[in-house]
């Protein structure tokens, strides 16, 4: 008996805890609100999107940190990742990505080239020395070029931008939920937190459906 009264009081002091810390996540403090919501790209799941930029080493090291949260998430959560383009580097950058996810090999060499920028020193500056590094990872160096330049990457790369604008994102890293909600690591109180504040707002939006 006394085990079980024990047990019923460490699960409710555990739940107003997480109540506690709940109540401590407010609209323009550790989050904003945005005045116009995006529309999501899978209507009927709760998207929070990660805007990036490969050269960005606060990017960089959030990896260790979100990647294993991605791979937690419910089925009714749909994450996305979205290059920032703020002009040069970031931009060539943001091709690659688009290149690398029409190509279907995005997630399979997207520690790769965080590694080759910041462990390596490559710049992967221009579409050649990309296609040569992606040829060591059993990338095709032609097919590369040729969907580099492609229609569709270019239109994905509009649509990045309309939506960075959309967000209204000034750097990154920084998360969106559900196109309603935006903050960033300096926001939240560091990288650990920013995941905490992104369940939180993912529970939120989960309970108004």
């Amino acid at each position: 008996m006394r085990n079980l009264i024990l047990s019923a009081t460490l699960v409710a002091t555990s739940l107003f805890g997480m109540a506690a810390q709940a109540e401590s996540f407010e609209a323009g403090k550790q989050y904003v609100e945005l005045s116009k919501p995006v529309a999501v790209s899978q209507p009927g799941k709760i998207e929070v999107v990660e805007l990036f930029w490969f050269g960005c080493g606060h990017c960089y090291q959030f990896e260790p940190t979100i990647n294993p949260w991605i791979e937690q998430l419910p089925e009714d959560v749909n994450f996305i990742r979205i290059p920032a383009l703020f002009g040069g580097a970031w931009n060539v950058h943001g091709q690659m990505f688009f290149t690398l996810e029409a190509l279907d090999v995005e997630e399979q060499v997207h520690n790769d080239v965080f590694d080759a920028i910041h462990k390596q020193g490559k710049k992967l500056a221009t579409p050649q020395e990309m296609a040569d590094f992606f040829a060591t990872k059993g990338i095709d160096r032609e097919t590369f070029l040729k969907t580099f330049n492609s229609f569709g990457v270019k239109s994905q790369m509009e649509k990045a931008k309309k939506l960075a604008m959309a967000y209204q994102i000034s750097g990154v890293p920084v998360m969106i939920v559900n196109g309603k909600y935006r903050f960033d690591i300096g926001s939240s109180g560091g990288p650990q937190q920013a995941l905490k504040v992104a369940d939180y707002l993912i529970d939120k939006e989960r309970a108004a459906q």
